[in-house]
């Protein structure tokens, strides 16, 4: 399916406004869009039902966070858009500190990488924190939910721990980083 609409480089936001392609806001539903792409990535990868089941659930999240993101705060649209909301943020935070019970401790930096599901997560972890820096950008033009980046800031130390987690469960030791 095609409309054009986009021929000239401008996209519709929730509301009907329009906006260049290229535009903060649609950078940062972009890259959160992009995030999702890189979980559905890592649930082929995983083969432990829980986990895929988790990251299944934060998709969803993030089709809520692009929503959010592709609708102006203060567009009168009518339409009843989802928000992210600190119920959220606080159910990462659960999961982070269940996680972080099942881990190791960490006191040295660790390369990316192990098993594939690991690697995916890291991969993952990373495009999340460009989806944060780009939500704090578009945040000092524009309006944006303000719970927006404690949730993708949650998420990277989620994401982040999941993918040491991984490693645990396919009996991968993480790389430390030793400076040369």
């Amino acid at each position: 399916m095609y409309t054009r609409g986009g021929d000239k480089g401008e996209t519709g936001l929730f509301g009907a406004k329009r906006v260049a392609k290229d535009s903060l806001r649609v950078d940062a539903y972009g890259t959160v869009d992009e995030l999702n792409c890189w979980l559905g990535f890592a649930v082929a990868n995983c083969d432990h039902k829980e986990t895929a089941r988790s990251l299944t659930r934060i998709q969803s999240l993030l089709f809520t966070a692009g929503a959010d993101l592709a609708t102006d705060l203060g567009s009168g649209s009518g339409r009843k858009v989802p928000r992210i909301v600190a119920g959220d943020v606080s159910d990462l935070e659960k999961k982070v500190d269940a996680l972080q019970k099942k881990l190791p401790r960490l006191t040295s930096f660790i390369l990316p990488g192990g098993t594939p599901l690991s690697s995916s997560l890291h991969v993952a972890r990373a495009v999340c924190r460009r989806a944060e820096r780009r939500v704090v950008a578009l945040s000092h033009s524009e309006k944006v939910n303000p719970q927006m980046v404690p949730f993708l800031n949650r998420l990277s130390t989620y994401l982040f721990n999941l993918a040491r987690y991984a490693n645990v469960l396919g009996g991968v030791e993480d790389q430390v980083w030793k400076s040369d």
